[in-house]
């Protein structure tokens, strides 16, 4: 998914560099590989095909994922599959999983049979472990874990920033209790916890290890025994050698009580940044007019906390449908009624429109 580009065009890997740090990363004990349809604008697949020749496919578990979003019909689960698959140049993939599930596409592609297709195409040995990765929230996560006794295993989002975030720790101790393996996705926060602000920064220099931000992050979810893998998107060379040092050092338990709370502190240290003290409990949510107020919220916390106002500008502009947006609010304040914070919600959204709109 992060693969180095060439000229900044996410569709246009850099075959010579990227193949070079993945098979360096495999040389050197790296056994995951993990990508999926719509990366690098559908070119992942295709190039992890190349990259895994000579030998390289045999050595690792690969990863790839349903895009549950493009489905359709009941005929897309084979249609879709046969394509990885020709893209990979493979019969098979190890960990196949049900892309970005919430709940409507859960439910949309339940409805087409999704778990009678899986036990099929396990079955003629297309794939070999069934699983999932998730953005919704808690209790979505438990109906889908409570749906099917054969999960493998989830993938989820999850960082010392993201304890409740999402499925978060609730559902890491339900998925791990249940038997399967959880992986962490996005344990830097997209690279965020890799580039703190100064205030951040000056606190890490106190830390107890000469450990980079990055590799802080990284041993606070290896330290954890529910987790089972940390998938870190790496587009340099170092970055790959940085990480496999810290993956050489890294076991669950090794981070004393008192690191731990020195990183409770840092998470706290970026709540102190965060200006509107929203929780994310969407009881401001269905909005009338459809605006997806606590993700705006969000979006517009994230860019001031992490100093990050681009990456939020940009996810407002992509992710978030024009009618769900602040511009469809008609400030009927029914959200400030609901908010069990008492916060001027409207007053906010505008705030945060302005901030996420703004070209400076």
């Amino acid at each position: 998914m992060r693969l180095p580009v060439l000229d900044g065009d996410p569709g246009l890997i850099d075959k010579d560099l990227a193949t070079r740090m993945l098979r360096h990363a495999i040389d050197c004990g790296v056994n995951y590989v993990d990508t999926a349809y719509p990366y690098h604008r559908g070119q992942s697949e295709s190039f992890l095909g190349q990259c895994l020749r000579d030998g390289y496919r045999a050595k690792v578990h690969l990863a790839d994922k349903m895009p549950s979003w493009l489905i359709r019909e009941t005929g897309d689960f084979d249609r879709y599959l046969s394509e990885q698959l020709q893209r990979l140049q493979t019969d098979w993939i190890d960990f196949y999983l049900l892309h970005s599930l919430s709940a409507g596409t859960w439910r949309k592609i339940c409805e087409l049979g999704v778990l009678e297709w899986a036990e099929k195409a396990m079955a003629s040995g297309r794939f070999r472990y069934f699983g999932f990765s998730f953005h919704d929230q808690f209790d979505v996560f438990e109906e889908i874990i409570e749906a099917y006794d054969r999960w493998a295993f989830c993938q989820i989002q999850y960082n010392f920033m993201d304890r409740d975030y999402q499925a978060g720790e609730r559902g890491l101790f339900l998925a791990a209790a249940k038997g399967l393996a959880v992986v962490s996705m996005e344990p830097l926060r997209g690279g965020l916890l890799a580039l703190p602000p100064p205030s951040i920064q000056e606190l890490w220099q106190k830390a107890s290890r000469p450990w980079k931000p990055a590799e802080w992050a990284l041993q606070w979810v290896w330290n954890q025994p529910e987790i089972a893998l940390a998938l870190s998107g790496m587009n340099t060379m170092e970055q790959v050698e940085e990480n496999l040092v810290s993956a050489r050092r890294s076991c669950a338990g090794q981070l004393t009580n008192e690191e731990l709370v020195f990183i409770e502190q840092i998470r706290l240290r970026y709540l102190d940044l965060c200006p509107i003290p929203c929780s994310s409990c969407d009881y401001c949510q269905p909005c009338p007019q459809g605006v997806v107020i606590p993700e705006i919220l969000r979006l517009y916390n994230e860019g001031i906390m992490y100093n990050k106002p681009e990456r939020s500008r940009f996810a407002y502009a992509a992710f978030i449908p024009p009618e769900k947006r602040v511009a469809s609010c008609m400030k009927c304040r029914q959200c400030e009624q609901r908010c069990p914070q008492n916060l001027p919600i409207v007053e906010w959204l505008e705030t945060a429109q302005a901030f996420l709109c703004s070209s400076v």
